[in-house]
């Protein structure tokens, strides 16, 4: 075990009950998250094998179409209903000898928080969900947890209307949202995963887009998450960027298969609210990463695609193989639908290999060769590591922080 500002790293095995009461697990998905399929050619493009797969499926497609596959209006959804996701964070939670919260955010959805609060207790399954915020050419992943029930599906329309609304973002009408979500002293507003390039336009100018949101944003959040699917490195700068901004920091496991979060808050707070104010009021907030998070990052990529694209035959019909939960529109006039559909129910031969060869390349014997020739980086992003400025900071020069 080590420590790191307020951040404890466990080793196998141990305990945590005599520092703490409650294990609160932020960031979870299920199967309400539409994941967009936007991600499919940039990182099929850099597997070894996939990659000659798909080259010859993109040459196939344009052949017969006139243009390569197109993946922006597809998504996929992570296997897990809300009840599997919460029951293997508790379970997890309480190995560590302590009570579990978790706050499952959805890509903008709050369903599973409704599911939960008919089957949990109240105060460990908060309404929560991940708000997608666009900003600039840039967009951005905002925390939103613990929403009022009586008023959760008013404001998520109000959120989603503006996330959706296309043209140019109107941050008037978004810091109206912030001011909006910060009346509720229950509610916690976390900016996930702030220095993760998540739409590939360039890690320069997704921290030059991130330096000018919180120029004018900043004000409305509460925490900034250090994130249990990033690299050390990237998470270093964004813990950097909360001592800048004044903030503190919260985790947030990211989860959106199998695998437990590698990172939760521990506390004494008995419910979600009562945690919220350690973080909005006293700006405590104490984190331990588990001994999972040394897993280099590709290696967890890797197993995760390979969960994604899992059967699993104990699912209900029409979840069970992983084309039931890929939804795609080949811009045929068919519309969207799932590639089981798509396929008539029989999956093409270069699906099948692409597959094997994910599911070889994510087994735990590969990981050494994974770690030795990729690292700790993003599969196939030579530009992943943060460019910060020489002083280590995103925001400006002149930037000062206001409370």
């Amino acid at each position: 075990m080590k420590n790191m500002r307020n951040i404890r790293f466990l080793d196998k095995g141990e305990a945590l009950a005599e520092s703490a009461t409650t294990g609160v697990s932020l960031h979870c998905h299920t199967l309400h998250s539409k994941e967009i399929l936007d991600f499919v050619p940039y990182y099929a493009e850099r597997i070894p094998v996939v990659s000659w797969l798909w080259e010859r499926e993109k040459r196939r497609s344009i052949h017969e179409t006139g243009r390569p596959p197109e993946f922006d209006s597809g998504y996929w959804t992570p296997p897990l209903t809300s009840q599997q996701v919460f029951d293997m964070e508790s379970a997890s939670v309480r190995s560590m000898g302590l009570d579990g919260i978790v706050s499952i955010t959805d890509h903008d959805s709050i369903e599973a928080g409704f599911e939960l609060s008919k089957t949990t207790d109240e105060g460990k399954a908060p309404i929560s969900m991940e708000w997608t915020v666009p900003f600039d050419e840039a967009f951005f992943h905002i925390g939103v947890h613990n929403l009022p029930a009586s008023s959760a599906r008013e404001i998520q329309e109000q959120l989603l209307a503006y996330t959706f609304a296309g043209g140019v973002p109107d941050d008037a009408r978004l810091s109206e949202l912030f001011a909006m979500l910060c009346e509720f002293p229950d509610v916690l507003i976390v900016l996930n995963h702030p220095i993760w390039d998540i739409e590939m336009i360039g890690q320069k100018r997704h921290e030059a887009a991130l330096g000018k949101f919180l120029l004018v944003h900043q004000r409305w959040f509460h925490a900034i998450e250090v994130n249990g699917f990033r690299a050390w490195h990237e998470n270093e700068v964004a813990i950097e960027l909360a001592e800048q901004l004044g903030l503190p920091i919260v985790s947030g496991g990211d989860r959106h298969c199998m695998h437990n979060n590698t990172m939760i808050n521990v506390s004494n707070a008995a419910t979600f609210s009562e945690f919220v104010d350690d973080i909005r009021v006293g700006g405590h907030s104490r984190i331990v990463v588990t001994p999972e998070y040394q897993t280099a990052l590709p290696s967890r990529q890797l197993s995760s695609i390979a969960h994604i694209l899992g059967n699993y035959s104990d699912f209900p019909i029409g979840r069970r193989v992983w084309s039931d939960r890929i939804y795609f529109d080949a811009k045929d006039g068919s519309g969207l639908m799932t590639l089981t559909e798509r396929w008539n129910g029989r999956q093409p031969w270069w699906a099948t290999a692409a597959l094997g060869c994910l599911t070889i390349m994510a087994n735990p014997v590969m990981r050494k060769g994974i770690e030795f020739t990729i690292g700790d980086a993003d599969i196939g992003r030579d530009d992943s590591t943060p460019a910060v400025n020489e002083d280590r900071t995103i925001l400006p020069p002149a930037y000062t922080v206001t409370q």
